[in-house]
């Protein structure tokens, strides 16, 4: 399967918005490490969960683009399997992101804060980017 431009433009766009949120998570942890040494670890568990959960993120932007890519090249006729499809992908989608989170909670060597904030930042890309693109009249 040839991944279409489309795709490679918005997941390019999601890997670097969730990427730059990464690191302002990060740059976070290191200033309240400054002004509250134990409040906020700053150590190597800080960057293994914001790479693993920006990993986790993209990767399912990815996954579920190249869903879409997939079942928009299905005729009229294919509308239940292009259903199933989605919904399957929906199912594995959201299983690895629990399991991710599972692991940021349960591995001592992966932030939990770090590691999930991640998860939630394609969300809130897309909707702002929709609320912009609006208001510009696209």
């Amino acid at each position: 399967m040839v991944v279409q431009d489309a795709v490679k433009k918005e997941t390019t766009f999601i890997a670097v918005g969730t990427a730059v949120v990464s690191l302002l998570v990060i740059v976070v942890f290191f200033i309240l490490h400054q002004l509250v040494p134990g409040y906020a670890p700053f150590d190597y568990t800080v960057f293994l969960g914001a790479i693993g959960g920006t990993i986790v993120a993209v990767g399912n932007f990815f996954w579920m683009g190249l869903t879409v890519q997939k079942i928009t090249g299905m005729s009229e006729e294919e509308t239940d399997r292009a259903r199933s499809t989605m919904a399957v992908s929906l199912r594995y989608r959201t299983m690895l992101q629990l399991l991710w989170v599972v692991l940021s909670i349960f591995v001592p060597a992966i932030n939990l804060v770090t590691g999930v904030t991640p998860l939630f930042v394609p969300s809130i890309l897309i909707k702002i980017r929709g609320i912009l693109s609006a208001r510009k009249g696209r």
